[in-house]
């Protein structure tokens, strides 16, 4: 049980990533800590040998994991390790290889095998290395792609901070390519995607979203661009008349600078960047 709610503690997995880079040591360095098991489950999907290995490299003796063969074996109090090979790999820190990429995408596959059985509730990524992933077979542009792929949905990525909750109509997309893959379609159903999560997932009865534009000062009618006029304009048409409480386009550099960002729920960026710049930065 959670101490803090009384309520069953969730289940989360957690991939290693690539092994060669920093997964290992974020995970580890993350449960040096034993107050967070009070809080959830985890499940690691990777290896003990490469635990074995980074533990002493990070000196993190005080990492001790409970060995287990499927996620519902998992113990409360308890970092539950899945060993998702079994054979000797070689770890090279930080080395970008293809033997990696290979045993990242083991874990993955894994993980979300398990998180689409329900046998977890939620699912934590390390971080991979996307240059040697195609040398594997792993076809997609990151983990958003994936996981949509899997689940057979529509994805929304969204990055969260307390109150601060920014959205991506188009995720990992060449800049040169963000206006031809906008399109009315797009902004509505990832609108739509985010006022459904809010509700659903921060309980936020009545979710207030802001769209941002895609050109500087939302496209100056017509001088920088006509996105905001002929695509971003007619989609927040469409979500008023459904009734979703949408307003915009704004000017990203302004809309941020000024605070306005305070006054919405969710925020729904045009691309990557727009968006992900000033969460980090905030």
């Amino acid at each position: 049980m959670n101490k803090a709610t009384g309520k069953e503690k969730i289940k989360i997995g957690i991939t290693i990533g690539d092994f060669n880079g920093i997964g290992p040591e974020l995970i580890l360095k993350t449960f040096v800590e034993p107050e967070i098991l009070e809080t959830f489950i985890p499940v690691i999907y990777g290896s003990a040998r490469v635990f074995s290995f980074y533990k002493k490299m990070v000196e993190a003796e005080n990492f001790v994991y409970h060995a287990i063969r499927f996620a519902d074996e998992a113990q409360p109090g308890k970092i539950n390790l899945i060993n998702v090979w079994q054979e000797e790999a070689k770890i090279d820190p930080g080395i970008s290889n293809e033997t990696g990429a290979k045993y990242a995408v083991m874990s993955l596959e894994a993980a979300t095998a398990d998180l689409l059985a329900g046998k977890i509730h939620g699912l934590v990524t390390s971080p991979i290395d996307k240059s040697n992933l195609e040398k594997v077979g792993f076809n997609f542009a990151g983990h958003t792609e994936y996981f949509a792929n899997k689940a057979g949905k529509e994805s929304l990525m969204l990055m969260v901070h307390e109150n601060l909750r920014i959205a991506l109509v188009t995720g990992h997309v060449g800049v040169s390519k963000i206006a031809t893959t906008l399109t009315k379609e797009n902004i509505y159903k990832k609108a739509q995607l985010l006022k459904e999560s809010l509700i659903k997932d921060f309980s936020i009865t009545k979710p207030k979203i802001a769209l941002l534009a895609l050109n500087p000062h939302a496209g100056d009618h017509g001088k920088f661009g006509n996105e905001e006029t002929e695509i971003i304009q007619p989609a927040i048409d469409a979500l008023q008349e459904k009734g979703v409480l949408v307003m915009g386009p704004f000017a990203a550099d302004g809309f941020f600078a000024s605070g306005n960002f305070k006054n919405y729920d969710g925020i729904l960026a045009m691309y990557h960047d727009q968006g992900l710049i000033p969460f980090k930065t905030l």
